[in-house]
């Protein structure tokens, strides 16, 4: 099942909460190398994981993190403004209407049915926050997990060479695409509504459209 939940929420699911930053650090720090901080409980966090973003986290039925991703406001701090504004040309995005997406992690055995669970997540919060885009970096092997569910973004920028290489994209989910997403999921609208609703009820505000 999808989950959304805020970081200040998210002690409320030890296992799920446990499960994601280690797999965050087998997927970052084991497989990708990447320069990020494991701590002794080998837990992958950094300093946007304080905070306070949304997480989109796919449960498993024994309650472990099967994926997951993390968005933040592009009004207030994020990576792509702070680390990678030479994607963009040194221009920063400063909008409510965008928020930033990443650490788009995927458990060890995951199936693509996880990703596309989680894009058409992304979709939802698109639709009920009122957003018309977000926005992340990516690497060449994650291309290739948005374009086999079908949700490619528009790149905006990259940077580096073969598996170096990084893309800044920009995502807007249409009807055609939730639909082909959802389909790759393996979920109905229905049930994707239900999970959202569980999360927020009937508010269209999760909190996090600050303007500064």
């Amino acid at each position: 099942m999808l989950r959304y939940v805020t970081g200040q929420d998210l002690v409320k699911y030890p296992k799920l909460r446990a499960t994601m930053l280690r797999d965050r650090a087998a997927q970052f720090s084991d497989r990708l190398g990447w320069a990020v901080a494991v701590d002794d409980a080998g837990f992958e966090q950094d300093q946007y994981d304080a905070l306070n973003p949304l997480y989109v986290i796919w449960q498993r039925p024994d309650g472990c993190h099967g994926g997951s991703m993390r968005f933040l406001p592009t009004t207030g701090r994020c990576m792509v403004n702070e680390h990678f504004l030479h994607l963009n040309k040194g221009a920063p995005l400063y909008d409510p209407a965008i928020w930033e997406c990443t650490r788009f992690c995927l458990a060890p055995g995951a199936g693509p049915h996880v990703a596309a669970a989680l894009m058409l997540a992304g979709g939802e919060l698109l639709e009920r926050q009122g957003l018309r885009h977000f926005v992340g970096v990516f690497d060449a092997n994650m291309e290739r997990i948005y374009r086999r569910i079908g949700a490619c973004p528009d790149i905006l920028g990259h940077a580096g060479e073969g598996r170096d290489k990084v893309r800044l994209g920009l995502w807007s989910l249409t009807p055609e695409a939730r639909t082909r997403v959802a389909r790759r999921a393996r979920l109905s609208s229905a049930l994707s509504d239900l999970w959202y609703r569980r999360a927020f009820g009937d508010a269209t505000d999760a909190g996090l459209a600050r303007t500064a």
